[in-house]
């Protein structure tokens, strides 16, 4: 294409149309240089990138101008007894805040000297929640009444769509004539969150046509989606995951640098009587650091953070030291499609050993106990009263 910053300039051009007629790096390339020139901002450095970027455009943004870099660090080697994870990792960690490595890679330690951290998956599903509006209230129930004994009808529509995802139950609510139901679905190794949309629409269908109500949205917000929601917390949303480790007292004074009374004190009054008092739904010092990085590193939706950081942090007084663990109700990864097919996230997601197909539930084991590794260093540096130092040593170049 001839001049095509004048037709862009002229508006003979959308900026969204540029990869219809040149290569994908052109296209980026013109895009950015008017964007250059719409703001008066350099962007020689978000042009300066490594990844092929062909798949990218299609399928993982709009209007691509360049790539933003963070820097990636790795913790460990973290020792994880796991159903589907059972081995010794390095964790990629992609973030800014200094400091926050150094933390995690404390807590390997302490958990590689412990033998390990054990790791465990109570369930796996993801949701979808269309909400219907009912013509009257004795309408909403006849029309659950109806939800619920034609699952069959319901479950076959849905799966139609898909060739892994599985509907497997289905939960209502209502709030005067809305009627929310919430469909759970094993999704195999995608995080699954547009699987599930468009079972739901389908299966939405079938219950519209059916029943008489009416489909307002594909969502409704019960599912409950990139929201921080106890209904997540409680029931789940992706997959529910705990790590635990036994620590000895002498593990606690050598590595972690504190007495373990004070390692369950801070836990109790900080994580679970603060949180409660401040009426968060997470009981825990940082799980959001961990996960955040881990997500940015490994091509995770980095906005599924809100549920992935909903995590309970627990330390109990067993003889001879403590026993500390975390549980993430609301844990949503996937090791295919979306951000982990990008080569660079892809690449970390290989250091665990976890791209590609059978592998998503082996890095919510790997995620878990990269977690559990965060939140023992930092109650253990808060117990010692050296947060503050290790921020001004580390985070303060």
């Amino acid at each position: 294409m001839e001049n095509p910053l004048e037709k862009l300039r002229n508006g003979e051009l959308k900026l969204y149309a540029l990869e219809k007629y040149m290569e994908a790096d052109e296209a980026v390339g013109v895009r950015r240089q008017y964007i250059e020139e719409e703001t008066g901002a350099s962007l020689e450095s978000v042009g300066r990138y490594s990844i092929p970027i062909e798949r990218v455009v299609a399928r993982n943004i709009e209007n691509m101008i360049g790539c933003v870099q963070i820097p990636v660090g790795t913790a460990g080697p973290l020792p994880v007894n796991g159903e589907y994870a059972d081995g010794t990792f390095w964790i990629p960690l992609a973030t800014t805040e200094g400091a926050l490595v150094a933390s995690i890679n404390r807590g390997c330690s302490a958990i590689a000297k412990a033998g390990g951290a054990d790791v465990r998956i109570f369930q796996d599903f993801m949701t979808r929640a269309p909400v219907f509006a009912a013509k009257s209230i004795p309408h909403a129930a006849d029309s659950i009444r109806w939800i619920e004994e034609h699952f069959a009808e319901i479950k076959e529509a849905a799966e139609k769509t898909t060739t892994h995802g599985k509907l497997k139950k289905i939960s209502t609510y209502t709030a005067g004539t809305s009627v929310y139901v919430r469909m759970a679905y094993e999704t195999g190794d995608a995080m699954g969150m547009n699987m599930a949309t468009l079972a739901s629409e389908a299966a939405a269908k079938v219950i519209e046509e059916a029943t008489g109500l009416r489909l307002i949205a594909a969502s409704g917000n019960m599912c409950c989606d990139k929201k921080p929601a106890a209904i997540n917390a409680v029931e789940g949303r992706g997959k529910t995951v705990s790590a635990g480790v036994f620590l000895s007292d002498e593990l606690i004074r050598t590595v972690l640098k504190t007495e373990a009374s004070l390692l369950i004190e801070v836990n109790t009054r900080k994580n679970l009587v603060g949180s409660a008092r401040a009426g968060a739904l997470g009981f825990n010092a940082h799980a959001a650091n961990v996960v955040a990085a881990l997500f940015l590193a490994c091509g995770q939706d980095a906005a599924h953070v809100v549920e992935g950081s909903n995590c309970i942090t627990t330390a109990e007084s067993a003889e001879g030291g403590v026993y500390v663990s975390v549980t993430l109700p609301s844990l949503q990864v996937g090791t295919v499609g979306g951000g982990t097919t990008i080569a660079c996230q892809n690449e970390c997601l290989k250091m665990l050993d976890c791209a590609g197909d059978g592998k998503a539930k082996k890095f919510a084991e790997i995620a878990a106990c990269a977690v559990l590794a965060g939140e023992l260093s930092l109650l253990s540096a808060l117990a010692a009263g050296q947060l503050g130092k290790a921020h001004k040593e580390l985070g303060r170049g």
